[in-house]
């Protein structure tokens, strides 16, 4: 089986500029975990909710109260995103992905065209317990 089979495409992304409260809304918005960061095109960094729920006192806030906050949660994503960023391709074997994570600690990783270096989806333990899940199954 390869990534392009279990991935998510077309993630949900944010650029390197955007607001930390802006990135956390989103990802509470969107229930997902994980955001690539770009400038413009390019795959920078990644930054989970893990990483903003440290940001914000109360981790979780209501989407009005996140948006009137000011000062440390108007920074930039980038100042808190991770830099070294883990990437894989889409024609990649998914076992390869898999011990990736496993090595790295990590709950997703970016997965990149191999010639253009953009990003193309994003592969999660979610995305590979569905694919498990539909094995299983069959």
């Amino acid at each position: 089986m390869l990534v392009q089979d279990v991935m998510t495409k077309s993630p949900v992304v944010v650029q390197h500029d955007t607001p930390l409260v802006d990135a956390m809304a989103l990802l509470q918005e969107s229930n997902i975990r994980h955001l690539p960061i770009l400038e413009g095109s390019a795959l920078i960094g990644m930054v989970s909710d893990r990483d903003l729920r440290g940001v914000f006192p109360s981790g979780a806030l209501e989407e009005s109260a996140m948006r009137a906050l000011s000062g440390q949660y108007r920074a930039p994503v980038s100042e808190l995103m991770s830099a070294d960023v883990l990437y894989i391709h889409p024609e990649d074997d998914l076992g390869e992905a898999i011990d990736l994570m496993l090595q790295q600690n990590v709950g997703a990783i970016p997965v990149t065209d191999p010639f253009s270096g953009n990003l193309v989806g994003i592969v999660s333990y979610v995305d590979i317990l569905k694919a498990a899940r539909n094995l299983v199954s069959e």
